[in-house]
């Protein structure tokens, strides 16, 4: 006789809709392909590269999957609406949200100007309180939120305040949501990537410097986008079902 109080594993929204932010390049682009892999229809956000985000929708169309590239800058409170309703109109519900678009500006911080401060609050911490406003109001139960933060929350370096304390915002609100979505079995958590050989992370640095922070990594590379990419696949996926409310440092064991 089988047990009533055998666990049910939590399984995702039948709808089978991902909305990925940020998703032209980088790490936005491996997670749209990947999910994509997984089965999920997607919704390819982008702010300005259209070129970039129609290769990414193109790359899942050859792969048989399905995809639709949406412009639209997620800072901007009216953008996060268009895009569900984009994602309810092509695919149907958005079942699983992807809030990874984001910027990057270092500077000591007694060098950091006041726009420094309002651009990346904007971009790496409202518009994820947006994404995850709407989220909570349009996704059926069941369904997934993963927010993009990064490990330099924990490592403290330099020259990363900003950046770091936008992020923070970001490992704050996500266990508490998940607390608030806790009994529609909405799950929402983060994923901190360590250094992640993209341009955000390339960009402006020299061959020295990023050969010295690889030596910090102990597994002795950079990330790739395809390793966060793999993150998200487990956190969305019925895998992922009892993961809630937590910051997963993928990082290589840097921090």
């Amino acid at each position: 006789m089988t047990s009533s109080l055998r666990p049910q594993t939590q399984q995702p929204s039948q709808s089978r809709t991902a909305l990925v932010t940020g998703a032209g390049k980088g790490i936005g682009a491996a997670i749209a392909r990947r999910l994509a892999a997984d089965g999920f229809a997607i919704i390819v956000n982008y702010a300005r590269d259209t070129a970039s985000a129609a290769r990414v929708v193109d790359a899942i169309a050859d792969a048989g999957g399905r995809a639709r590239a949406v412009e639209g800058d997620v800072a901007d409170p009216e953008t996060m609406p268009a895009l569900f309703d984009a994602a309810e109109a092509a695919f149907g519900p958005v079942s699983v949200l992807v809030n990874n678009a984001g910027i990057l500006r270092t500077a000591p911080l007694t060098e950091a100007t006041e726009e420094d401060f309002a651009a990346q609050s904007r971009i790496n911490s409202a518009s994820a309180l947006f994404g995850m406003q709407l989220a909570a109001r349009r996704m059926p139960d069941g369904g997934r939120i993963i927010n993009l933060s990064s490990s330099v929350v924990r490592l403290s370096l330099p020259g990363y305040g900003l950046y770091a304390a936008s992020k923070a915002a970001v490992e704050a609100m996500t266990p508490i949501l998940a607390k608030e979505l806790g009994s529609r079995r909405i799950t929402v958590n983060a994923i901190a990537p360590g250094p992640i050989a993209t341009d955000l992370f390339l960009d402006g640095k020299s061959e020295e410097l990023i050969a010295g922070i690889t030596r910090m990594i102990p597994l002795g590379r950079l990330g790739l986008p395809e390793d966060i990419a793999a993150v998200a696949s487990f956190l969305a996926g019925p895998d992922g079902g009892w993961i809630n409310g937590q910051v997963l440092r993928a990082n290589g064991g840097m921090a």
